[in-house]
C-alpha cells in the first residue's frame, strides 16, 4: 500500500469515527435537559463535545481526537 492510499484510508476511517461519535454524543444529549441542546449540537458540531463533557467524557475525548486526526490527515493529503 502506498502512502497516498494509506492517507486516503485513514481519512475515511477518521471521518467515519468523527461522524459516529458526534451522533452518539447528540443521542446522549437528547436524554438530558434541556433537550434543545441536542438539536443545536447537531447543527453546530463543536457544541456536542462541549455539552457532552460532563456525562460522556470518553465520547467527547474520542470526538476531539477523531476531528483532530481528520484535520491533520487533510493537511497531509493536500501536500
Amino acid at each position: 500500500m502506498r502512502s497516498g492510499e494509506l492517507v486516503a484510508a485513514l481519512l475515511v476511517v477518521t471521518a467515519a469515527l468523527a461522524v459516529t461519535t458526534h451522533l452518539a454524543l447528540v443521542y446522549g444529549l437528547v436524554y438530558r435537559r434541556p433537550r434543545w441542546r441536542a438539536l443545536a449540537a447537531l447543527v453546530v458540531p463543536p457544541l456536542a463535545p462541549w455539552w457532552g463533557w460532563r456525562e460522556h467524557r470518553k465520547r467527547s475525548v474520542l470526538w476531539i481526537l477523531a476531528v483532530a486526526g481528520y484535520l491533520i490527515l487533510r493537511l497531509v493529503a493536500t501536500r
